[in-house]
């Protein structure tokens, strides 16, 4: 019983690592820390007590821990003006593919072959139902660039879960 609730402990300290905002620029430097603010054409992060001012144009990737925030939606406003839509595409299909627990669950039953099933599949945004529903670039839809970005984003966060619930089941086999 002990081994059982240490592996819970585990799995859920690995859960709570990614509670903060990941930052990731085009020169693939990723950061944790807190988006601060959003500016007309850049936002302030802040990362190791440390303030930042980081441009639209350098950034590849964000990752939002909250998504129901002012912050959130003001980057979306912001990086709608820029028309940038390849960082639209990874930002829906971050926030709005969905999923997760079922290709967790994926993972655990059928580790490796549950990552090349989710390799060869094709997401969209018409097939990830909250993104339909929820995303703010529907224009953008049929767009090869944001279709591209999402597609990539949407797989590696697919496959990511697969691989998270393959090794719990390794580190279950383990323990036990």
């Amino acid at each position: 019983m002990k081994k059982l609730k240490l592996s819970l402990c585990l799995i859920v300290f690995a859960f709570s690592t990614y509670a903060s905002d990941i930052l990731i620029l085009k020169n693939q430097k990723s950061f944790l820390g807190e988006i601060i603010k959003v500016q007309s054409s850049e936002l302030i992060f802040k990362t190791n007590g440390e303030k930042f001012v980081v441009p639209f144009t350098d950034i590849y990737s964000v990752g939002f821990d909250r998504t129901d925030t002012d912050i959130y939606s003001g980057f979306l406003k912001k990086s709608e003006n820029e028309s940038n839509k390849c960082l639209n595409g990874r930002l829906d299909a971050e926030n709005f593919h969905g999923k997760n627990g079922i290709h967790f669950a994926l993972g655990v039953l059928f580790g490796p072959f549950a990552m090349v099933g989710t390799a060869l599949s094709n997401p969209t945004p018409e097939k990830g139902k909250e993104t339909l529903l929820m995303s703010k670039n529907k224009d953008q839809f049929s767009d090869p660039s944001y279709l591209s970005c999402y597609k990539r984003k949407a797989k590696g966060q697919l496959i990511g879960m697969e691989a998270i619930g393959w090794s719990s089941w390794i580190l279950f086999l383990l323990v036990f």
